[in-house]
């Protein structure tokens, strides 16, 4: 059986505007994140489908975890689904050494669990 290649974009050529869909953990996503990205902890994902789909509607997401995994395996779920979806090679890891802007919900500084 084929499968076509995993969509991935490297984390410097996400666009400022885009739907960054973050699916690590609720300790992770506390310590550092995308601000404005959508968490949606893959332990959940399946439950939180419909909200996932909402907030894409007409764009592409853009899957985020730690180094990729995760978000490997929701990218895939999300194309097989129909869904615009892209994996960030290299996860937050990638993000943050990309010096792309992180936040937290707290004002602390923000890092990557």
């Amino acid at each position: 059986m084929n499968f076509a290649p995993l969509p991935t974009v490297d984390a410097a050529s996400v666009p400022a505007d885009g739907l960054v869909l973050d699916v690590r953990e609720h300790d992770e996503w506390a310590a550092g994140h995308v601000e404005g990205a959508l968490h949606v902890p893959m332990s959940d994902f399946v439950s939180r489908f419909g909200e996932v789909t909402e907030a894409v509607a007409d764009g592409r997401a853009y899957v985020m975890c730690r180094v990729g995994g995760r978000s490997a395996q929701v990218t895939q779920y999300l194309v097989q689904q129909g869904i615009d979806a892209v994996n960030i090679d290299g996860g937050m890891l990638a993000w943050e050494g990309a010096g792309r802007p992180m936040v937290t919900d707290n004002g602390s500084p923000a890092i990557v669990l």
